[in-house]
């Protein structure tokens, strides 16, 4: 089959959409912490109250609006937590943010290298739309601190590896190798300090008819193709 490359893949209509994250808050039914099993700004005060200051870089945050309510308590309570959120597509709640602890950038994950490490490093539902989840993955782990966390939603029926059916548990093998954590039942990607990831596996490119996920929402398949170390 055909392949989709980064940039026909940044303007494809399923990479753009307007409801994965337009909405989500940090809290509640909708809210990061229950996507996550954790509470991102608490985790961020015990990092902060422990070295002195956090950091926390949000990728595919939509508009933005978890990423803002966490920077008014960061405000109001006067803590040390910088905050940075990253999407393609830029329509950020308010437009530009007046927090000074919040910096939001309009800008496609294929490339964006961030500045500095961070404590936190969170995903919600983002890698769905992501070509090179498995890179992505990679490279940010390499961004986190020596004590620090990523999770990401991932589900591995969105991968797939070039003549095997059974690429989901493959993948998982080296992932772990390599010092993650996924649960197939909650679709939950974690590590916990940072790892310099290699894997097996060659990007070969995205196919955007994959039609929708475990979410309900149409979503991307990333092919792969494995390759001998």
């Amino acid at each position: 089959m055909e392949f989709l490359g980064d940039d026909d893949l940044d303007v494809s209509g399923v990479v753009a959409n307007c409801r994965m994250n337009r909405e989500r808050h940090l809290t509640g039914s909708n809210g990061y912490e229950r996507e996550m099993r954790f509470n991102p700004l608490a985790l961020l005060k015990t990092t902060a109250a422990t070295t002195g200051r956090a950091r926390w870089l949000d990728l595919c945050c939509g508009s933005g609006e978890a990423l803002v309510e966490a920077a008014k308590i960061v405000e109001a309570e006067d803590l040390q937590i910088d905050i940075v959120g990253v999407d393609l597509v830029r329509s950020f709640v308010g437009g530009e943010t007046e927090h000074r602890c919040l910096r939001l950038v309009g800008a496609s994950l294929t490339d964006w290298q961030p500045g500095g490490q961070f404590d936190l490093i969170t995903c919600v539902h983002g890698l769905h739309y992501i070509g090179d989840k498995l890179g992505l993955v990679a490279r940010a782990a390499s961004w986190l601190t020596e004590n620090g966390r990523f999770a990401a939603n991932l589900d591995m029926n969105n991968i797939k590896l070039r003549e095997r059916e059974s690429a989901g548990r493959i993948i998982v093998a080296e992932l772990r190798r390599n010092g993650f954590t996924y649960s197939f039942r909650t679709k939950l990607i974690q590590c916990d300090g940072r790892q310099q990831v290699r894997l097996p596996f060659t990007y070969l490119g995205a196919d955007d008819k994959a039609g929708p996920n475990y979410t309900g929402q149409a979503a991307v398949d990333s092919h792969y193709e494995q390759v001998s170390e």
